[in-house]
């Protein structure tokens, strides 16, 4: 019974931690759907003590931590995964911008010149 206390609270704690980082502003709503639906299910898992041993029944995994540790880790793959794709966007999206920084710098320059040439 006390782990089940244990992770309703911690469910809560990181519920309740998500809306803070949202609300400050540090944490975007595209992110946060997915802690909040993963807290969520943690809440219930924690809240009926038999649903994670009757899914492991029903999905054939004979232990039901077994089946918690899988899906933590194709979680946390699925997150890294995401999280590349988001970075590499980003990484082409800076690129692009520091190309056309560099270009706008040239242009500059050379209208600077342009004009100091005529002024002579």
């Amino acid at each position: 019974m006390t782990a089940h206390i244990l992770g309703a609270l911690a469910s809560v704690v990181t519920f309740v931690f998500v809306f803070w980082l949202m609300r400050r502003g540090v944490l975007r709503e595209k992110y946060a759907v997915l802690w909040l639906i993963v807290s969520g299910i943690a809440l219930l898992l924690s809240v009926i003590p038999g649903a994670l041993s009757g899914l492991s029944d029903l999905l054939g995994v004979e232990t039901p931590a077994n089946l918690l540790f899988f899906a933590t880790t194709v979680l946390l793959m699925l997150v890294a995964i995401q999280l590349s794709h988001e970075l590499s966007r980003h990484e082409a999206r800076i690129r692009r911008l520091a190309e056309e920084t560099a270009l706008l710098e040239r242009r500059l320059r050379e209208q600077q010149q342009c004009q100091g040439d005529e002024a002579d």
